[in-house]
């Protein structure tokens, strides 16, 4: 008996992990939101594909694109800006990931300010009239980097176009 409980509670964390990362896929960004929720941006290991993964440890609430081919990539953009310079140049970075599913544009957030040498990371979602709700994530949860983007099929923005 003490040998299945032993297999089930090492399984049950990788189920969990299953629904959130198929074998064909690695993490690009990953977060745990203060209210217990997981975030995570998944790309195909042959660069198939890119999605979007956010809900519960149990449950998977909303993947986007639902579609997992190459037009995905083109379903997301990236920005981001670096300034170096410590304090005495408000030395800064900030990447940001957005897409727009049912009239609401969602916005992933990883930002550093050395002049209060504050992190934050989190989901900005807005709705269509303009009313935002800030889903914040937990910084020393996060896995990977959006910075990671630089080199794949996202389109890319100029900061604050």
């Amino acid at each position: 008996m003490r040998k299945y409980l032993l297999f089930f509670s090492l399984l049950a964390p990788m189920l969990f992990w299953a629904q959130y990362l198929l074998p064909n896929e690695e993490t690009v960004f990953s977060f745990q939101t203060k209210n217990g929720k997981v975030m995570s941006l998944v790309k195909d290991k042959k660069n198939e594909y890119i999605q979007y993964r956010f809900g519960s440890k149990d449950h998977v609430d909303m993947e986007f694109p639902s579609a997992r081919n190459k037009e995905s990539w083109k379903q997301f953009t990236y920005s981001s800006y670096h300034r170096g310079g410590g304090k005495q140049n408000a030395g800064m970075d900030l990447n940001y990931l957005t897409f727009t599913k049912n009239n609401y544009k969602y916005q992933l957030y990883r930002t550093y300010s050395a002049e209060d040498e504050s992190f934050s990371t989190g989901i900005t979602v807005t709705d269509s009239k303009g009313k935002e709700t800030d889903i914040t994530g937990v910084y020393k949860t996060i896995k990977g980097c959006m910075c990671n983007l630089e080199d794949t099929e996202v389109k890319k923005e100029d900061f604050g176009s």
